[in-house]
């Protein structure tokens, strides 16, 4: 009994990590969190998404922080009410449109608040944008766009009336640049095997 739940609580810390100390580049993030390129090249390959974009997403919408959460709500600005989303976890994905996913792909067993399985989630969102609206998948600024509106919203174009949000698109457009740039500098090593980097690291 005592070993299962030892067992147990390793895997559920697993699950649920630091943030990066240097989320600014890509690089190091991966550097210093392994696990978290092989999710992400997964993703890449799975949808021929770039990794830049959801990993830009990812930055603006939690700070690669495994348990965000959107900010209380208030009744009279005092007494709390719950929150102004369902949004929670790394890629901050509401509860119905988290639901879809895990039915559309059969990961009933995906959490929000694991990285593998949210980067997962942000690659499928990014395909479906693509299907849906014609975005392409490489244009982080539309991406975006499409994630926090919605499909039916980035249609309407109801961002349009939210210039908050288009700066904010145009922020996660240039922290994609930057990261693609990175990463092709470190790639070829971040790709290389465990016993490579046991033995030449």
């Amino acid at each position: 009994m005592r070993t299962t739940l030892l067992v147990s609580a390793v895997a559920l810390a697993g699950c649920s990590t630091a943030p990066p100390q240097k989320p600014d580049d890509l690089c190091e993030v991966f550097f210093e969190k392994r696990d978290w390129y092989d999710a992400a090249n997964r993703m890449s390959e799975k949808y021929g998404v770039p990794i830049q974009v959801p990993m830009a997403m990812m930055y603006q919408e939690s700070s690669f922080k495994h348990d965000a959460k959107p900010p209380r709500d208030y009744i009279l600005w005092v007494i709390p009410w719950g929150r102004v989303s369902s949004a929670y976890g790394y890629s901050q994905a509401k509860t119905p449109t988290w639901t879809d996913y895990q039915r559309e792909t059969g990961n009933n067993w995906a959490s929000r608040d694991n990285f593998d399985d949210a980067i997962d989630f942000m690659g499928w969102f990014v395909t479906k944008s693509a299907k849906v609206n014609g975005v392409s998948k490489w244009d982080a600024y539309a991406q975006y766009l499409n994630y926090h509106e919605g499909w039916g919203g980035y249609r309407r174009q109801t961002y349009v009336k939210k210039p908050w949000l288009v700066k904010v698109a145009r922020r996660v457009k240039e922290r994609a640049g930057i990261y693609g740039t990175q990463l092709r500098s470190c790639e070829e090593e971040l790709q290389r095997g465990w016993l490579w980097r046991l033995f030449f690291d």
